[in-house]
């Protein structure tokens, strides 16, 4: 594996976006419980509450039980501000102007040094298909940065008093052909907790499918840790990131 450099130490506020409730927790929330426990601040914002994720519960019983599901495992690491978009729906979403501004608006009001997502790529780095929400809001949020940061793009934004923010230093996508890594070893605990608090989600899933343990053993394992029985003894959170 190539070698990556640390992630960056020299910021304090973190804002990561998602498409869906457990994304984040894919891998994701190891390093956010490494920031909090180094205190740094960080809050989420999900696009939808996943409503469409669950085939056996309906939309409208699906979506709070996966907004409630999101809150429990951010709390997890460390997390307790999330926050979730209104009016965009789980498994259709587009790229529009209105979701970008949504973010920008967001990202105005956080005032992140560092946002994080997921790849806008067609695969992931270990080359499994990337859906559809997960391409867009990657790409929306690249675009949302700048506008964030830009008083004459939503003007209307500085209107409703928030004032234009370009200090994003760090911009993040996870699952991409990565640059840099966060250390992960001590907090890979917290991590798979994280991703069991969506008990409703991971127990709909086919009974062939990884567990939260297995899932994030092979996401965050550092495969050059492995020993004589191919389990790894060092776990990192591998990420592209634009910035510096």
């Amino acid at each position: 594996m190539t070698t990556l450099e640390t992630f960056p130490d020299d910021w304090q506020t973190a804002l990561c976006i998602a498409a869906h409730p457990d994304d984040i927790e894919y891998g994701t929330a190891a390093a956010v419980a490494a920031w909090t426990a180094a205190g740094k601040d960080v809050t989420y914002l999900l696009v939808t509450r996943g409503e469409a994720g669950i085939d056996t519960l309906h939309p409208r019983e699906a979506g709070p039980v996966r907004e409630q599901e999101e809150r429990d495992g951010a709390r997890e690491v460390g997390v307790e501000v999330v926050e979730f978009l209104d009016g965009f729906h789980d498994g259709v979403l587009q790229h529009s102007l209105a979701l970008r501004r949504a973010l920008a608006a967001e990202i105005r009001r956080r005032r992140p040094d560092v946002v994080v997502t997921g790849t806008y790529a067609v695969r992931f780095s270990r080359g499994m298909l990337n859906q559809a929400d997960h391409r867009v809001v990657g790409l929306e949020v690249l675009d949302a940065v700048a506008a964030a940061g830009n008083r004459w793009i939503f003007p209307e934004l500085v209107e409703e008093g928030l004032e234009p923010w370009a200090g994003v230093r760090y911009r993040c996508w996870a699952g991409s052909e990565a640059t840099h890594e966060v250390e992960v070893t001590d907090h890979f605990e917290a991590a798979v907790r994280s991703l069991e608090a969506h008990q409703a989600y991971n127990a709909a899933l086919p009974d062939t499918f990884p567990t939260p343990r297995e899932l994030l053993t092979m996401i965050l394992g550092d495969p050059a840790s492995a020993g004589e029985d191919g389990r790894p003894t060092r776990y990192r959170w591998a990420v592209d990131v634009v910035g510096g």
